[in-house]
């Protein structure tokens, strides 16, 4: 079996007073565009996932949350052709700001329960069922 580089990205099941999840759409340009996803990115030499996380949240929708606000829901392992990602996925409920795009990405808010009509990248869709379980 060959080794693979392990790529560890971290997401965000960002969860709005209606029960509904926030999806992003990968933009034209990146790898799987079109998909859906959750937010997030990876995690950089020396960063925490909930750092991470906190700084990919400024970044790509420009609203803050901290640490203490980031819940460990789950975590994907998935091999694709060249890589591994891991990823864990974090609830969060409480944030500061309005979610925007700033990465040119179209962003969704989806009920649980259709979270399984958006196509989404291989290693998102075993999170689906547990998300619909949680929420």
């Amino acid at each position: 079996m060959t080794e693979k580089k392990i790529v560890l990205v971290s997401a965000v099941a960002l969860i709005d007073v209606d029960g509904r999840v926030l999806l992003a759409q990968r933009p034209e340009g990146k790898s799987m565009a079109g998909l859906w996803e959750f937010p997030g990115g990876k995690v950089e030499p020396g960063e925490t996932p909930e750092a991470a996380l906190i700084r990919e949240l400024q970044e790509e929708l420009g609203i803050d949350t901290w640490s203490s606000c980031l819940a460990p829901l789950t975590f994907a392992s998935h091999s694709y052709d060249s890589f591994h990602l891991l990823m864990p996925l974090f609830a969060c409920r409480k944030w500061d700001g309005i979610p925007q795009s700033r990465e040119g990405q179209a962003l969704k808010w989806v009920r649980a329960r259709d979270l399984s009509d958006y196509p989404m990248p291989a290693a998102d869709v075993p999170l689906i069922p547990i998300l619909r379980d949680w929420l």
